[in-house]
């Protein structure tokens, strides 16, 4: 059995910077909108909870200590989104004045 034959692929992608920051920006709105079906879901699960199933003091408990877990990973998640905003923020603003910069020289 010989060995398969693979060829050489060298993908070249050229991006400008601004293109980029604009990739990242739609990658942190993609995760927005993520972030914000888990967090329906969650209230529909309560909601479904309490319509079909007849509650006591300790599933109300269960099912809030499940919900509120979902919500700290979906705040943590936010707060790694937050800085990564901030990131791209900061990078346009050295962006800009670099641009700044250059046409004052000129």
């Amino acid at each position: 059995m010989s060995m398969p034959n693979i060829p050489d692929i060298k993908p070249e992608i050229t991006l400008k910077r601004e293109e980029a920051i604009n990739l990242l920006l739609t990658s942190i709105a993609l995760e927005e909108i993520g972030l914000s079906h888990i967090i329906n879901a969650e209230g529909e699960k309560i909601q479904y909870f309490i319509k079909e199933h007849s509650v006591g003091l300790e599933d109300v408990l269960r099912i809030n200590r499940s919900v509120e877990i979902m919500l700290r990973n979906v705040i943590k998640n936010q707060m790694l989104l937050q800085f990564k905003l901030e990131d791209i923020i900061r990078l346009e603003e050295m962006m800009n004045h670099e641009c700044e910069e250059c046409n004052f020289e000129e």
